[in-house]
């Protein structure tokens, strides 16, 4: 064969290989735009608390350790890059300050995540401002407003800046008390990308010590549509809740009722004054 022929085999074979990649082309861009449409890139979760306007009293230095296990969760990162959700141990320290008797302001840090296998990361940090009725504990409706401003590190969140707005609102009903936070997450690109990402708890109080607790942490999705029932997180936790003189404990496992949720959830947060 000659040095021509060969070289106009070569010019039809690449045609032909060209014509079947336009051809393909359109196909995998639309795939790929499919799926950037359907998929939400979350986060994982750091804090798993339902708010109750309670603060720290003026003066006064709060610690909390969160800490959250996913014995059985979903197996692939919610976006490339991120942290696969089982068998992943994530956590925080939140510092919180009483300024007045109805202002608290947080600092969550380190926020940290040792996943399946993998080494301890470093997540970012969180600056938090709430603001509430003041003695909420003693009030029948009680009500707040808690602002979070995020720096998040990629493995942790898509986004590198990220807020939430979490409104607080509470009814005591004797030993009986129905609270509801409906949080807005924002990051920072337009109203119809706040993504409404809803957290509820109906508690019974046998004393001021402990108290058994029901609570739903749900993600519907954007405000410009959510999502399919079949792509929302919808999770219930089973809880106990201990408020001693030195320590309060809180602790639960959650369900997961869709497939986008995982399907285990353990949760624990120890707090202390720390003057």
């Amino acid at each position: 064969m000659t040095k021509t022929k060969r070289e106009r085999v070569g010019c039809q074979a690449m045609q032909r290989h060209c014509g079947l990649l336009r051809r393909a082309v359109p196909g995998i861009v639309g795939s790929v735009l499919l799926l950037a449409a359907t998929q939400v890139a979350r986060a994982q979760t750091d804090e798993i608390q339902v708010y109750n306007a309670q603060i720290a009293p003026v003066g006064v230095l709060n610690l909390t350790d969160h800490m959250n296990y996913t014995p059985d969760g979903r197996t692939t990162p919610d976006y490339p890059g991120g942290i696969v959700p089982d068998h992943s141990f994530n956590g925080g320290f939140e510092w919180a300050y009483g300024i007045t008797s109805w202002w608290e302001q947080g600092l969550y840090m380190p926020l940290y995540s040792l996943a399946d296998g993998g080494a301890l990361t470093f997540n970012g940090f969180k600056v938090r401002e709430l603001f509430v009725s003041p003695h909420a504990a003693t009030r029948t409706f009680y009500y707040g407003l808690n602002f979070e401003f995020s720096y998040n590190t990629y493995h942790w969140s898509a986004d590198r800046y990220d807020q939430e707005m979490r409104p607080i609102l509470g009814w005591r009903f004797g030993p009986w008390d129905l609270i509801l936070n409906p949080i807005l997450d924002n990051n920072y690109k337009g109203f119809r990308e706040l993504d409404f990402a809803p957290a509820s708890r109906i508690d019974y109080n046998f004393n001021k010590t402990w108290a058994i607790a029901v609570e739903e942490y749900d993600d519907f999705g954007h405000l410009r549509g959510f999502n399919p029932a079949s792509q929302q997180q919808h999770t219930i936790f089973g809880k106990f809740d201990y408020s001693g003189s030195l320590w309060s404990v809180e602790g639960g496992v959650g369900m997961g009722m869709t497939a986008a949720s995982d399907k285990v959830v353990l949760q624990l947060w120890v707090s202390r004054d720390l003057n």
